[in-house]
């Protein structure tokens, strides 16, 4: 059983004034509307509605965390949570790119994620779901310009694999990392910037982005070294 399957509801906010000051690691998910970010939360924590997929895309305009270990605890019964049990938030960042929100949503978005990814001190990492058929759209490009600065690590999982034929996942696996390559510190060294193919359909891809999000945020065992390690998509 995985940890991620103790992930439960923590918390919801809508300005970063009321972001939860516990000093753990936070993974943080985020993605285009419709990419596919609250089924791939739900089967990593293997749980139907942790993470809520709007009927309206783009209708959610909050930032979710879910704790890993801890009380299970609602938002208003704060006073009851085993603060010094929770050992990393998952964070369900609002998906962004739908062409109905209003303009006054789409600065909302951009204030709040904009200003979370660059400057969370607790943000260990960024899961960037990317719908594998339409990779890094003009939005995808910008949170990952927002976040490259930090030097903290990008795992993009590209969602929806089980629509692509092998001969175009393989390729579309490849643009990414070439993709996510090109980013480079100040002594011109790739940042930890990995990518996966990634099917909630037929659960390709699960273990591969299980081990990886335990790695980045603190929570891999011993027997899980070395376990993510690149996957040839061609074996």
């Amino acid at each position: 059983m995985s940890l991620l399957w103790q992930a439960r509801f923590f918390t919801t906010v809508n300005h970063l004034r009321d972001l939860p000051t516990l000093q753990v690691p936070e993974i943080a998910f985020a993605g285009r509307s419709n990419a596919g970010k609250s089924t791939a939360i739900n089967l990593l924590c293997n749980q139907k509605k942790l993470a809520f997929a709007s009927k309206t895309p783009g209708r959610t305009q909050h930032i979710n965390y879910f704790s890993i270990g801890g009380a299970h605890v609602g938002q208003h019964r704060k006073d009851e949570t085993k603060v010094d049990e929770i050992r990393s938030m998952l964070v369900d960042l609002p998906g962004y790119g739908y062409a109905e929100v209003s303009g006054s949503a789409k600065l909302h978005w951009q204030a709040l994620l904009g200003d979370y990814v660059r400057r969370r001190q607790q943000l260990a990492a960024l899961i960037l779901i990317v719908d594998s058929r339409r990779p890094f759209t003009e939005l995808d490009v910008q949170m990952v310009e927002w976040f490259a600065p930090t030097g903290k690590p990008i795992h993009c999982i590209l969602s929806k694999s089980d629509k692509l034929n092998r001969n175009d996942a393989t390729n579309a696996l490849r643009q990414a990392r070439t993709f996510l390559a090109s980013y480079v510190d100040e002594n011109n060294q790739p940042l930890p910037f990995t990518a996966q193919l990634f099917s909630a359909l037929n659960r390709n891809g699960l273990e591969e982005a299980n081990e990886r999000i335990l790695a980045l945020a603190g929570l891999a065992t011993p027997d899980d070294a070395g376990s993510d390690a690149a996957v040839d998509p061609e074996k």
